[in-house]
């Protein structure tokens, strides 16, 4: 009898491991889906415009999940192979370390946290189950590891010597960039010198908020609704003074104005909708954003429903079309958010049904180049460091 209960207990802890090791792979599979809008099929004009294009997206999660970013995975939005079929250019990767129970997009407190259960299911590192600091470094690290195993085909930039040098590969192959942010500053955990830490690991863009209100300042769905505390102005002022692009996507409104109170350099909302085009609670008001581009910012306009209300690529190329007449062409990319938690109907393989789209809505060949990739790469040559 003994060795009976000894083997069910056996082949018990295997199949809590086995689940365990399934549940992230079933839960990314739920959340980062895709979402039916119909036929979509990009035109031969517009795939061989797409691919004279140098794309840049401005916010992706993938280095969350269990999955090599070097292989093509059957789900999810974002791995290498997908970026180089959709003629990414350079894709940022932000980091999230900490998401409460509930994310609702008013309200929302700090209290809660599934990523510790996520971090556990996949295997991370001990030190990163109770540090969101060291879930930020874990997870550059494993874009370096990436990086290191395939340098030809990934590069992580750093510098605007980086990106001269990653444009000039392209000329004959297709390299992606990837460039290190975090989704939000509570990673610092309340420690200045971190932001240092972090620029030494590789992050050259920094949120200040995510879904809940931190150290910083208010969430834009956050209880507090307030601006920056005296810790965040110190954090934008570090963040500047090493070269490190501040990013207010998810600071509430307060904050958005305290930071443009203080900032020497433009800012990035990283992936939103606007307003005027989508009447969201999770976009922040149009006249806020029209202080963000008149500062010289940039705005990444996002591919899901609850930021710009149709995510189909006609539905997104609207938003688009609405955030360029508010704002100048000069202050609009691409802000996905793939990987996110958020369905959407097209994946970055399929990126060309983009540019067909703005040319169905009649974009000029200008406003096509800034907004696919060409403002992006303009303010990361103005605000990275030069080497």
């Amino acid at each position: 009898m003994k060795r009976i209960l000894l083997g069910l207990g056996a082949v018990l802890v295997v199949a809590v491991i086995a689940a365990l090791a399934a549940l992230p792979g079933f839960v990314e599979g739920q959340i980062n889906r895709m979402v039916d809008v119909g036929p979509l099929e990009a035109s031969e004009e517009a795939a061989r415009h797409h691919a004279r294009l140098n794309v840049v997206d401005l916010h992706a999660d993938t280095l969350l999940w269990a999955r090599d970013p070097l292989e093509r995975a059957n789900r999810g939005h974002v791995d290498l192979p997908r970026l180089v079929d959709g003629n990414v250019t350079l894709q940022v990767f932000s980091v999230v370390t900490k998401v409460p129970r509930s994310q609702r997009h008013t309200g929302t407190d700090a209290n809660s946290d599934v990523i510790t259960l996520l971090a556990m299911a996949q295997r991370w590192p001990a030190r990163t189950w109770d540090s969101l600091f060291e879930r930020a470094l874990y997870q550059a690290e494993k874009l370096h590891r990436a990086e290191a195993a395939a340098p030809e085909e990934l590069r992580i930039i750093r510098t605007v010597a980086d990106i001269d040098a990653l444009l000039a590969a392209r000329d004959g192959s297709r390299p992606v960039g990837g460039l290190l942010a975090t989704e939000g500053s509570h990673p610092l955990e309340g420690k200045l010198e971190n932001i240092e830490a972090l620029y030494n690991a590789g992050y050259r863009m920094m949120g200040l908020q995510h879904f809940f209100d931190n150290e910083l300042g208010g969430s834009l769905h956050g209880l507090s609704s307030g601006g920056l505390t005296e810790f965040g102005k110190e954090a934008v002022r570090e963040m500047e003074r090493l070269g490190i692009i501040v990013d207010v996507a998810h600071s509430s409104h307060a904050v958005v104005e305290d930071v443009l109170d203080i900032a020497t350099r433009p800012l990035v909302i990283s992936h939103t909708g606007i307003k005027g085009a989508c009447n969201s609670p999770r976009n922040i008001d149009d006249a806020l954003m029209k202080r963000v581009a008149e500062a010289g910012g940039l705005i990444g306009m996002g591919y899901w429903k609850s930021a710009i209300c149709d995510p189909a690529p006609e539905g997104v190329v609207r938003a688009i079309r609405y955030a360029i007449d508010e704002l100048g062409v000069d202050h609009v990319a691409l802000g996905s958010d793939y990987d996110g938690a958020v369905p959407v109907a097209f994946d970055t393989s399929e990126l060309a049904l983009l540019t067909g789209a703005m040319r169905d809505a009649d974009f000029t060949e200008e406003e096509i180049e800034k907004v696919m990739g060409g403002n992006a790469l303009r303010l990361f040559r103005e605000l990275l460091p030069a080497e």
